[in-house]
């Protein structure tokens, strides 16, 4: 998605509401870090000037200024002020959409510049590899330097020094049930939600981000040394890959429509193994080389379905009725009904083949497996690029091997 907005639009609300739509005509939102920087300056302000203001103006990190309606300010005593603006997600709205990001500004001389600190519904850093030292609250660089701007220009406006010293609190009402809808414990944050945006713009479906996302979480695997991650095309098939795989619970990557992405990834970070798991309209996709499996960018090819079920014996009246299925689960069920499901494992080495091809150079560097599940969470077929095929626990059922 395009970062510009082609037009600017006025709005009240009680919502940090954009006022910019992108060039598909939607409303873009602001991310948690844009909320919180606007929230600090109001804080600031009202802790140096004395007065309540109901909206601030901020610079976004695209070079843009946006003002932000600010949502609660309260005076807690004479050393500390919290202002309060509620995340609008635009026309992509996510877990954090409608939460209240709450920052309590206080002055201390002692410092140069602010320092931000975690209050209750912001997540701790736990383990490595979110770019944040462990221990510090769960707010990225880009956030961090947004709020520390904002503090600088209402100190600015107060007649104080740009480097005059502050302390900013960051908190998120109920933000440790919204983090429960989040990957953020996968990820070794713990307690809350994350402070985010590299922006400042919550752009509309944006892949970018969720792109991002998915590589973050194959960084964070990496930089605790884990030898071996599952990449899984959606949340159930997540869920029954874990009953068939002992690893950490950071070991397994929602990559979504993202396998190729993720997988090159792992390849670039030096984890060793990867395991595609999903069911079979993805791995349909995947076997024939579309490793960005969006409904939108690619369609289920019934034909190419149908010449896989007539090597494995597919009579011509059943090829038929494939090529005229209505989805990949339809195919699933045709394969089923007349004794075809050998064509899974086939499905699943063409996956482990597709993904060798994908790496190019780079193939040999990994181990590459494949499970596909049907939507109860049976195993239907597997394969691996490994001739020892894939490491399940003790007691799992076996499935077909490719």
């Amino acid at each position: 998605m395009a970062e510009q907005p082609d037009e600017i639009e006025s709005t009240e609300s009680d919502y940090s509401r954009p006022t910019v739509r992108n060039p598909q005509g939607m409303r873009t939102g602001y991310t948690t870090g844009s909320c919180a920087a606007a929230a600090a300056k109001a804080a600031a302000l009202m802790l140096l000037i004395g007065r309540e203001v109901d909206q601030v103006t901020i610079r976004l990190p695209v070079g843009q200024d946006a003002t932000l309606q600010i949502h609660r300010s309260e005076r807690l005593d004479e050393q500390r002020v919290l202002c309060s603006v509620i995340k609008d997600g635009g026309d992509d709205p996510d877990a954090t959409h409608g939460a209240e990001i709450c920052v309590t500004v206080s002055r201390n001389p002692d410092l140069s510049g602010l320092k931000i600190t975690g209050g209750p519904g912001v997540g701790t850093v736990t383990r490595p590899g979110t770019g944040i030292e462990v221990g510090e609250p769960a707010v990225t660089r880009v956030p961090r330097r947004m709020m520390a701007e904002s503090v600088s220009e209402a100190a600015v406006a107060a007649g104080l020094e740009p480097d005059a010293g502050f302390v900013a609190q960051v908190a998120v009402t109920n933000g440790e049930e919204i983090a429960e809808k989040t990957t953020n414990a996968r990820l070794g944050v713990l307690g809350g939600i994350s402070i985010l945006g590299s922006t400042g713009v919550v752009q509309p479906f944006s892949t970018a981000a969720w792109r991002a996302s998915v590589h973050l979480a194959v960084d964070v695997a990496a930089a605790n040394g884990l030898p071996h991650v599952v990449l899984s095309t959606g949340t159930r098939s997540e869920e029954y890959s874990r009953q068939l795989l002992d690893l950490p619970d950071m070991a397994y990557i929602e990559a979504g429509i993202f396998s190729g992405p993720s997988l090159k990834r792992c390849v670039m970070r030096k984890i060793g193994r990867a395991t595609h798991v999903g069911m079979i309209g993805k791995f349909s996709k995947m076997a024939v080389g579309h490793f960005v499996t969006h409904v939108a960018g690619n369609q289920v090819d019934t034909a190419f379905l149908a010449q896989l079920a007539a090597r494995c014996g597919a009579t011509p009246e059943v090829q038929e009725e494939i090529q005229g299925a209505s989805s990949a689960r339809h195919f699933q069920e045709i394969a089923q009904a007349n004794g075809l499901m050998q064509v899974i494992p086939v499905i699943c080495q063409m996956v482990c083949d597709e993904s060798q091809k994908l790496l190019g150079d780079d193939a040999d560097s990994v181990i590459v497996d494949s499970m596909c599940f049907d939507f109860d969470g049976t195993l239907l077929g597997w394969a691996s690029t490994s001739p020892d095929g894939i490491p399940m626990v003790v007691g799992a059922p076996a499935g077909s091997g490719g």
